[in-house]
């Protein structure tokens, strides 16, 4: 969790050094793809290293292949899914359609992706991880967590967008994008935390 929580801070900093005149407000679309790559490719990483739900089974490399396939599908179906409910609740449907779609797949990789790496391409999986109780490992408990942390933000961050304050970080999406960042630091953050304070029970869940 700290290593997640430091590369999504380190994406608003680092890429000053390499891109010329790179700033999280002045270059937002530039921030978007850069945190959206790092992140995502962070918990990939991480999931091939800890491999925290790792099948007992053996299986083929066709399946390995399929799964991965699927798992693409599934990722781009969310970036769909989530541009689609954006615009639902206000955002431009025509203009500033590559805004909406990078936020998007930004908030994809703070949800969906985790949802890929440690549950795989099974909706049943999902559905009961983010049932009430649903989570059986303190692995799923933090998904959750963060996962939910993440749309908070987001929706949280959309609050300032129509108040007459004339700032540049009232722009779309910057907010809203902003939040949903911060809504995920706080979650890894907050996760590990609500796991040591209900350890009892989650062990209890897990055997």
């Amino acid at each position: 969790n700290l290593l997640c929580a430091s590369c999504a801070a380190l994406t608003a900093v680092l890429p000053g050094f390499f891109l010329k005149g790179f700033s999280v407000l002045g270059s937002h679309l530039t921030w978007l793809c850069v945190c959206s790559v790092c992140v995502g490719s962070l918990n990939v990483i991480l999931h091939l290293v800890l491999k925290p739900n790792q099948s007992p089974k053996r299986s083929s490399f066709s399946h390995k292949i399929s799964r991965f396939l699927k798992c693409c599908i599934y990722f781009f179906m969310s970036c769909i899914l989530f541009h689609a409910i954006i615009v639902l609740y206000g955002a431009p449907l025509i203009e500033s359609v590559t805004e909406t779609f990078l936020f998007a797949v930004l908030l994809s990789t703070f949800t969906t992706l985790q949802c890929l790496c440690m549950l795989g391409p099974n909706i049943q999986a999902w559905i009961r991880v983010f049932s009430k109780n649903g989570a059986m490992s303190i692995w799923e408990s933090s998904l959750q967590i963060t996962s939910i942390c993440s749309i908070l933000g987001a929706w949280f961050g959309a609050f300032p967008i129509p108040l007459d304050w004339d700032r540049p970080w009232q722009v779309w999406p910057i907010s809203c994008s902003l939040g949903a960042t911060f809504g995920y630091v706080a979650g890894l953050i907050i996760a590990p935390l609500w796991i040591h304070w209900n350890r009892k029970q989650v062990t209890y869940k897990s055997r």
